[in-house]
Order: structure tokens, then sequence, then C-alpha cells
């Protein structure tokens, strides 16, 4: 049985080529280019999208069928043109290129999972290529009770990342305050709109924290407590 490693890419300015040019190619190209890849799309007909996108210069397009050699200089291929599966697989292997070969997992050097996000925040699920319908159902099932604060609540997060290093720098108590204001209600201050006291909620776990450690004065951080949420949510 094969045990896939589960692993997040960076495409940006990578050459990512699509063979096929039907509704799911459409949604790898989509997805594709959101991560930032140079994608090149390998197929005699597209869906108007696709063909949009080309015309726009979003993306190449290369009306034929796929052709040895087309992979050169990529970092990353899908196809999903069950036609030319092995012979894509073939020169995949051979130049190093990751390749997804759509329902064909033989013909697969990676699996896509199922993906939800909200903001930088990604919900991924796999069934190791065993059914996609399961891992879409299991992905909404757990998408459904997160929503955009979440997004709003990690882009804060990575905002004071570097500040909260300064101010406790011991990996174990970062570690231990990072988990206190993930647990705390500081998303709900965001749920109600409310994100001066989700700021305040923060400054104020970060303050005991960095007083326990003995680490710097709050001045260092660059948020401000905020006054009580007149809907019943006070920072103290």
């Amino acid at each position: 049985m094969t045990v896939f490693y589960p692993v997040s890419l960076k495409l940006d300015g990578r050459r990512c080529v699509v063979i096929g040019g039907g509704p799911v190619a459409e949604q790898k190209v989509m997805g594709l280019l959101a991560a930032g890849a140079r994608v090149t799309v390998i197929s005699p007909e597209t869906t108007g999208r696709v063909a949009g996108l080309a015309a726009r210069g979003a993306i190449q397009l290369i009306q034929r069928r796929y052709l040895r050699g087309d992979l050169e200089g990529a970092f990353l291929a899908v196809t999903d043109d069950r036609s030319v599966n092995h012979e894509v697989w073939e020169e995949a292997e051979e130049r190093g290129v990751l390749l997804n070969a759509v329902d064909d997992l033989p013909h697969c050097g990676f699996i896509a999972p199922a993906i939800y996000r909200q903001g930088d925040l990604t919900v991924a699920v796999s069934t190791a290529g065993k059914s996609p319908a399961l891992a879409a159902h299991v992905r909404d099932r757990l998408g459904a009770p997160i929503g955009p604060e979440y997004g709003t609540f990690l882009d804060l997060l990575g905002e004071l990342r570097p500040q909260v290093a300064l101010r406790v720098p011991d990996a174990a108590s970062r570690a231990a305050l990072w988990r206190r204001i993930v647990d705390s209600d500081a998303i709900e201050f965001i749920r109600r709109g409310n994100l001066a006291s989700a700021r305040g909620r923060i400054t104020h776990l970060v303050d005991e924290a960095a007083a326990g450690s003995g680490a710097r004065s709050s001045a260092g951080i660059a948020v401000q407590p905020a006054p009580a949420d007149p809907g019943g949510w006070p920072p103290s």
C-alpha cells in the first residue's frame, strides 16, 4: 500500500503544465494560477474560461495533443488525458517532474487533496486517491464551521508573530502562549467585527507571558489594549 507524504508546494513563478482542456483541467489551472504558477495548457480544445485566460496572456496555450518534450523546464504537471498518461508519466519520471494524472493513481507522482480555504488558512483532506468524493465530503463537513473570521484571525497572528518572538524568547513559553491565544475569545471578537478588542485580548495575553518570562516591557509590541466591547466581550 502506498503511503503519501502530505506537503504544501511553493509554486510561485514555477512552470506548471496542464495536459487537457476540459472542466477538470480548468479547475487545475485555476488552482495553479492562485498559487502563482506559470501555467502552460496543452490541448487541442479547451473550455471558454481557459481560452479566455490564454487570450489575456494569463496562461500559455498550446493547441495540440501532448508531445514528448513538453515537460521540459516544468516543476509540476497535471494530465487529464488518459490516452497519453503513460507517455507523460515516463517523461515526468525521466525529468524529475511531479505528476498528477487525474483518476489514474498508478501514473501519479503526487495526489491533490480536497481543499477548503479561508484566506491563508487551508484545510486539506486526502483519501490516498481512493475516493475523491469522500475527501470532498469530509472537507465540506470540516470546513462548514470555519468562517471568514478564521482568515482574519490568521492574518492577525501572522502580523504579530515576529513581535511575540521578541517579547517571549523562550520557545516553550512562546508555544504555550500561542495555544492560549488561539484558544482565547479573540476569534469571537473578530466574528463580531471587533478587531480592536481582538488585538486587545492578544496584547493582554502577551503582556502576561512576557511578564512571566522576564521579557521586555509591553512597549515592544505595536498593538494597544482596546476598550470594552459594548456587546459584552471586555478584553480584560
